[in-house]
């Protein structure tokens, strides 16, 4: 295969013949562009042979599980990909459509070692992208990624003899059957099931209705236009729609799915919207009575009540704050032996004996109905209540080009850093520690934090801020954060506010 060509645009002889690919869709841990802007087919069918490469170079038995998300395109991006992966003699065994935690799935039941899911995961339609990986449960992290994209943009896929097609059924209803098993809820449960059209649409009715959970649909109609909003529960958007769901339904709670079914979010009986890390508080709560002293990782984005809950210091809970990432946060967990993690963008990583270490939406939406299945007694709400009351903000994204967003964040990190060293202060308080394992965390002196970090995934920074304090501490540390993020000109605006 041809080394990549920049030169190469739509439209054009070229474009139907020649490999292009941006080299900015080669992220920390999974590859992501806009399609045909960024990638053609050609490019894809490259990356499926440097994949395969890859495989061979590491020693990777030459045999991969491949699927795709429901998407107009993702079917012929994935015809592509598989081209390139028997190019380099790998056998392929495509499952079909899925949901991202379906392909991890089916690396356990068919006994694969690799998968390749073709997915743009909560990202508008227009991006294409592959999550992949060779080490069940974890995908490709920096290193690995740093690899694959030396090797498909240098042009050093080698074509092998050997490689072959199967297609595999049945994997859905075994992946359906895996997360049940013979669990039947005791109480009356009515939940509203929020899918925006998406991937998850095939599976949440499903498995709801399998447990016995009365199912209020929402927008549970396969539809790769997203007539509706894109299938992101980390997005304001589909929040407020799943809360105006519970409340037209008097449902018990409402649980929401994005693109490829690796996140959940959820919103209580009262239409509150719950944001995922404090989700992961709910349930580290219950899960550390079944599993004293356990081990819980949380991303730098996440709340420090993981850290600071009485209940949990009570269980005996370690907690860890680790990158944001889904390849980091799968990785961490495997290495720390953690009972699970959680991501405040809604991804969960149970590991055994409750799942497998991979990010499920689903998995996470049946603990959670099991959670109030053991608490018969509570709704929602009253677990939500029933935590130490902190005020966050939704995670907030300013416009940063890839090709900057890394050198301007290590500005903003020295500035930060510089700024505690010098005794200076945030929201009028004395900063007590700047955590820099992935941006900047600035925690003050009464446990109240803001963070600033780059997007692994689009062209953004990131922004989070929590006071235990008040709804007036969290806004003053955004403001405060927000005017050394405006030292830098090449930040645009954010796509939403606090």
């Amino acid at each position: 295969m041809a080394t990549p060509a920049k030169s190469v645009s739509p439209n054009t002889w070229e474009f139907l013949r020649d490999p292009m690919i941006v080299p900015t869709g080669f992220r920390e841990y999974d590859a992501r562009w806009r399609f045909p802007e960024e990638i053609n087919l050609v490019g894809i069918t490259a990356l499926g042979l440097g994949l395969g490469t890859q495989m061979r170079r590491r020693g990777i038995p030459p045999i991969i599980v491949v699927a795709n998300d429901y998407r107009d395109y993702s079917l012929s991006i994935k015809n592509a990909l598989m081209l390139g992966l028997m190019q380099a003699g790998i056998t392929v065994k495509d499952i079909g459509p899925a949901v991202s935690p379906m392909a991890y799935f089916a690396q356990f039941h068919l006994d694969v070692p690799a998968v390749a899911m073709v997915t743009a995961s909560h990202n508008p339609n227009g991006w294409t992208g592959v999550k992949m990986g060779f080490e069940r449960p974890l995908t490709h992290g920096p290193d690995e990624m740093s690899e694959l994209r030396d090797i498909v943009l240098n042009g050093e896929g080698i074509a092998t003899p050997g490689g072959a097609y199967e297609f595999v059924d049945g994997v859905r209803e075994a992946y359906i059957d895996d997360l049940v098993g013979d669990f039947k809820m005791t109480r009356k449960l009515k939940v509203v099931c929020a899918t925006g059209n998406g991937t998850a649409a095939a599976f949440g009715p499903a498995v709801f209705e399998r447990i016995g959970v009365e199912v209020v649909p929402s927008h549970t109609d396969l539809d790769y236009t997203f007539p509706h909003y894109n299938p992101n529960p980390e997005a304001l958007e589909m929040l407020h729609d799943m809360a105006d769901s519970v409340r037209a339904s008097g449902a018990d709670f409402a649980l929401g799915f994005d693109g490829d079914g690796d996140r959940c979010g959820v919103v209580d009986d009262e239409g509150e919207e719950i944001f995922a890390d404090k989700v992961g508080v709910i349930m580290a709560r219950d899960l550390s009575k079944i599993y004293p002293n356990a081990t819980f990782v949380a991303d730098v984005k996440s709340t420090g009540l993981f850290a600071s809950d009485p209940e949990l210091i009570k269980n005996g809970v370690t907690a860890d704050y680790w990158k944001t990432g889904h390849s980091h946060m799968k990785r961490r967990v495997k290495e720390l032996g953690a009972l699970a993690g959680f991501e405040k963008s809604g991804h969960y990583f149970l590991a055994e004996p409750i799942g497998r270490g991979y990010d499920c939406g689903l998995r996470v939406a049946v603990e959670i109905c099991k959670l109030m299945d053991r608490n018969p007694d509570m709704k929602m709400s009253d677990l939500r209540k029933a935590l130490p009351q902190t005020w966050a903000t939704p995670t907030m994204s300013p416009y940063c080009s890839d090709t900057e967003k890394y050198h301007v964040l290590e500005r903003l990190v020295a500035r930060i850093v510089t700024l505690e060293a010098s005794g200076g202060l945030i929201a009028g308080r004395k900063i007590k520690q700047v955590v820099t394992v992935n941006g900047a965390r600035i925690i003050l002196d009464n446990g109240a934090w803001g963070l600033v970090r780059a997007s692994s995934n689009t062209p953004n920074l990131v922004v989070v801020c929590e006071s235990p304090e008040s709804e007036s501490e969290m806004h003053a540390i955004f403001a405060d954060i927000d005017a050394i993020i405006r030292t830098e000109p090449l930040v645009g605006e954010y796509d939403q506010k606090i």
